[in-house]
């Protein structure tokens, strides 16, 4: 399985990101979620999920930062389109981000879907990972990364990774 994201001289767009126009900002945060092309997945996937995080974020706040977490995506949706968190909110399941831990006390209007990169330091190189799967998972809204990664156990066909650059 492969999995692409457009890049722009190697970097995340402005809009998915920390330079967002204030028109696709949420409580300071960006909130409009980049394209995600998804190819060559096992014949047998019934959905897909994604898991957003940023591993550079450590060293600045002490935990990995997890920006979007997204399940039971439809398996005919191999190109997730620009907003989809916003947009398409109705066609799958969305998880708790970052914003929504006791340790943020982030405003609840971010707490769920995605938030895109702010790097306070120096350009972060975020992870993006799609898994596909062979059922739907038994998860709602607001779902925590925990409870996908015991959810899907033993139901991961495949799994791609694409590292995406984001400037400070």
């Amino acid at each position: 399985m492969k999995i692409s994201v457009p890049l722009i001289n190697g970097l995340l767009a402005d809009e998915y990101g920390k330079y967002a126009p204030a028109n696709l900002m949420l409580a300071e945060h960006p909130i409009k979620s980049f394209p995600i092309k998804i190819s060559d997945a096992p014949a047998t996937t019934k959905t897909f999920a994604i898991v957003f995080v940023d591993y550079d974020s450590v060293p600045v706040c002490g935990f990995t930062w997890i920006h979007w977490l997204a399940a039971n995506i439809p398996a005919t949706m191999t190109t997730i389109p620009a907003n989809a968190s916003r947009e398409l909110n109705n066609k799958f399941v969305q998880g708790n981000n970052s914003n929504a831990g006791s340790l943020v006390n982030g405003n609840p209007a971010i707490s769920s879907g995605y938030v895109g990169p702010q790097p306070p330091d120096k350009t972060h190189h975020y992870t993006l990972k799609v898994y596909a799967l062979d059922k739907q998972l038994p998860l709602e809204n607001r779902y925590w990364l925990n409870d996908f990664i015991h959810t899907a156990k033993d139901h991961i066909l495949a799994q791609a990774k694409f590292d995406i650059p984001s400037r400070a």
